[in-house]
């Protein structure tokens, strides 16, 4: 049970972990697409930089979990 409860604990830290973090990360594109639509419609100036800073924080966040990933390399944690 010991090894188990390790592997899970290292989850984060493997290459499935990362696709995961990656995809909800890349989920988060759909509200800040939305929230762009509905700025535009609007008119609203504020809400649109606020949309914009947050699509480049996904962008930057995915870069960083692309990064991890290339590192991981074959030292995945979950294969052992």
């Amino acid at each position: 049970m010991s090894n188990a409860l390790s592997k899970a604990k290292g989850f984060k830290k493997s290459k499935s972990g990362t696709y995961l973090s990656m995809a909800t990360t890349a989920f988060g594109a759909v509200s800040v697409a939305k929230q762009i639509k509905k700025a535009r419609a609007e008119h609203d100036t504020l809400r649109l930089i606020d949309a914009a800073v947050s699509a480049a924080a996904i962008v930057t966040g995915l870069a960083i979990l692309y990064r991890e990933l290339k590192r991981l390399g074959d030292d995945d944690v979950l294969l052992g």
